[in-house]
């Protein structure tokens, strides 16, 4: 265990520490948080590859009192360094799906350009690469005890934690937070898009007995049959549905109590960060009017962890960087209510 004897956390943060200037190793910490600067098929605003050392640095900022839990850093919060080998790897494909995307926005025929067909087969060979390298750090810190946090990066990001999540759990849920749906499809032909990374995680994990979705208020009408054909295996609560219900007079406890009855007793969080109201995260990728506040979802979660069921690991993603640190800070405060909220 860390001596915290001469550790204050009145003081002002030491940069020299890790997240949030805590003192802890990887190995002593309860909470491991994987950066992944990964955003090659991002459809519209880019610059989350670079947001975990945004929120790393803003990190240094938060106060270390959680009146939901004040002690839960004590056992460990920790951020791995980012992997430049990955980073560089996406830049590069990214430049790739830029060129790609145009070109198929203009009504071309990809059969008529074979250099467009080389960048789409390696673009789609980097999201299993991403997938294989997310599935192999995960396993690795889940072998080890560890509660483990994806710190995105675009939201294609978490797939392969959530196939070592079931490997060692088996059957779980997830809670999603999101505008969007993503339950396209191959989107823009990209197999492992950001658009598409609930509807290949039920494909390819059986073991996720249960989406549900919360905040969406962009969807397509493939992703909309997708729900209706689902056997209540996807249940979403519609951005809409949910603000009439509270214009009408429903409070936001009653309706949250609705949400956790969906879920099974093992639960991962997808938390996109455009499910909140675009204040709060103005350069997220793809903004949307609506959705929430922060301590709404906040406390949709602890009433999670409240009814008894088990929170396995989370992932934050869609972060924006712009020319002031507010996404950053907000996405460091909402990191760490997480951390806090996985070992309480």
């Amino acid at each position: 265990m860390t001596d915290l004897s001469g550790f204050n956390p009145n003081a002002v943060a030491n940069p020299n520490n890790n997240i949030f200037g805590l003192p802890f190793t990887e190995d002593e910490s309860s909470v491991v948080i994987l950066p992944v600067p990964w955003e090659v098929t991002v459809s519209y605003g880019a610059g989350t590859a670079r947001a975990a050392e945004h929120v790393f640095k803003s990190s240094m900022q938060v106060d270390l009192l959680d009146m939901d839990g004040d002690a839960g850093w004590k056992k460990g919060f920790f951020m791995k360094e980012i992997d430049k080998k990955l980073l560089l790897k996406g830049d590069y494909l990214r430049k790739e799906a830029e060129l790609y995307i145009d070109y198929i926005s203009q009504g071309a025929e990809l059969t008529n350009n074979k250099f467009m067909c080389k960048s789409l087969k390696e673009i789609n060979e980097g999201g299993i690469y991403l997938n294989n390298w997310v599935y192999e750090q995960s396993k690795a810190l889940l072998d080890k005890g560890k509660l483990v946090g994806i710190l995105g990066g675009d939201h294609s990001t978490p797939l392969g934690l959530m196939k070592a999540l079931a490997e060692k759990h088996g059957s779980f849920g997830i809670i999603q937070i999101d505008a969007h749906c993503d339950l396209r499809e191959k989107y823009e032909d990209f197999t492992y898009s950001h658009a598409s990374i609930m509807y290949n995680a039920l494909k390819e994990i059986p073991e996720i007995s249960k989406l549900v979705q919360v905040g969406i208020r962009d969807y397509c009408e493939q992703e909309w049959e997708y729900i209706c054909n689902s056997n209540f295996r996807v249940i979403t609560y519609f951005d809409k549905n949910v603000k009439e219900r509270m214009f009408e007079g429903q409070t936001w406890g009653k309706i949250t109590d609705e949400i956790i009855q969906h879920l099974p007793q093992k639960v991962y969080i997808s938390f996109d960060i455009d499910g909140l109201d675009r204040k709060l995260c103005p350069n997220t990728g793809t903004p949307v009017p609506g959705g929430f506040e922060t301590e709404e979802i906040i406390y949709l979660f602890k009433k999670i962890k409240q009814s008894g069921r088990e929170l396995i690991g989370f992932d934050l993603v869609e972060i924006g960087v712009g020319q002031t640190d507010w996404d950053s800070n907000v996405g460091a405060r909402i990191l760490w209510r997480l951390c806090n909220l996985m070992v309480l």
